[in-house]
C-alpha cells in the first residue's frame, strides 16, 4: 500500500490488525473539506483501491465530537468565479467517485454534524453508525445549489424518493434517530459507544474473507439498479471470482475443523 506520506488534512491510523481509519482532520473548520482535503481524499481513496496493502475495511470518521463533515468550506468558496468553481468541482466529483468504489468495505463513523457534501460523504459508505447527537442535512437548496457530490442519488436510494425529495428540497435538518427510523443509518449510539461499536463491526468484517467481503459488495453495489434477472447474473459472477479462492478451502476447511479461519486475501 502507497499512501500519499504527507497529509494536511487527514490523519490515516490503523486502530487494529486489517482495520485502517481515515478522519477528517479540519476541526477548526467543522471538518468541512477544502481542496485540499478533496484531493487528499481522492488520492488516499484511489491509492486503496489500486494497492490495499493488508488492509481489508476502512472507517470514514471526523476529529472531534462536534461535526463528522460541514460539508465544502464555503469561506474558500466564497468570491469564486464560476470557472473557478467548475474546475474546483470537478475535484470534488472525483473525490466522491473514488469514495464510492472503494473495493473496500467502508464503514462511516459519524461523529457529529454531517451537512451537504459530509451528508454525501456518509452516504457513499456502505453503511453508518452514527453518534446520538449527530444531525444531517442536504442543505445546498439554501445555498442556491443542489447537492452534487451523489447527494441526489445516494440519499434518494437510503431513505425512498418521497422523503428525499422532502428532505432536498426544504434542505431540513434531520435527526440520527430520523435517519436509523428510515433505514439510512444503521446504529445510533452514545458519543462513547460509537468508535468501540464501529471498531467491533469493522473488525468482524476485517475477519471474514477478504475476497468473499470484496465480491460481496461489488454484487450489491453493481446490481442495485439493473433490475433482479440481471442482478442475479451479476450476483453470480461477483460469487464465481470467490470459488476459486484459498480462503473459500479455507473457510469450509476451517468451520468443518471448528477452528478459527485465518484467511489471506487470496
Amino acid at each position: 500500500m502507497s499512501l500519499p506520506s504527507e497529509l494536511e488534512t487527514l490523519v490515516i491510523t490503523t486502530p487494529a490488525p486489517h482495520v485502517l481509519q481515515v478522519t477528517l482532520n479540519r476541526p477548526a473548520a467543522a471538518n468541512a473539506f477544502n481542496t485540499t482535503m478533496a484531493e487528499e481524499l481522492m488520492l488516499v481513496f484511489e491509492a486503496l483501491a489500486m494497492d490495499a496493502g493488508d488492509a481489508r475495511v476502512v472507517i470514514l470518521t471526523g476529529t472531534g465530537d462536534r461535526a463528522f463533515c460541514a460539508g465544502g468550506d464555503l469561506k474558500e468558496r466564497n468570491g469564486m468565479s464560476d470557472a473557478a468553481w467548475f474546475s474546483q468541482h470537478l475535484i470534488y466529483e472525483r473525490m466522491v467517485r473514488a469514495i464510492i468504489a472503494l473495493p473496500l468495505p467502508l464503514v462511516a463513523a459519524v461523529n457529529g454534524a454531517a451537512y451537504a457534501g459530509g451528508c454525501e460523504l456518509a452516504l457513499a459508505c456502505d453503511f453508518i453508525y452514527a453518534a446520538d447527537h449527530a444531525r444531517f442535512a442536504q442543505t445546498e437548496v439554501k445555498l442556491g445549489i443542489i447537492p452534487g457530490a451523489g447527494g441526489t442519488q445516494l440519499l434518494t436510494r437510503a431513505v425512498g424518493e418521497r422523503r428525499a425529495r422532502e428532505l432536498i428540497l426544504t434542505g431540513r435538518p434531520f435527526t440520527a434517530q430520523e435517519a436509523a427510523s428510515w433505514g439510512m443509518v444503521n446504529r445510533v449510539l452514545t458519543s462513547g459507544e460509537l468508535m468501540p461499536a464501529v471498531m467491533e463491526v469493522a473488525t468482524a468484517i476485517a475477519g471474514n474473507a477478504p475476497v468473499a467481503t470484496r465480491q460481496a459488495k461489488m454484487a450489491i453495489r453493481g446490481s442495485a439498479d439493473i433490475g433482479l434477472s440481471a442482478g442475479l447474473t451479476f450476483e453470480i459472477e461477483s460469487y464465481n471470482r470467490t470459488i476459486t479462492t484459498a480462503d473459500r478451502r479455507e473457510g469450509v476447511a476451517a468451520f468443518v475443523e471448528r477452528r478459527p479461519a485465518e484467511f489471506k486475501g487470496c
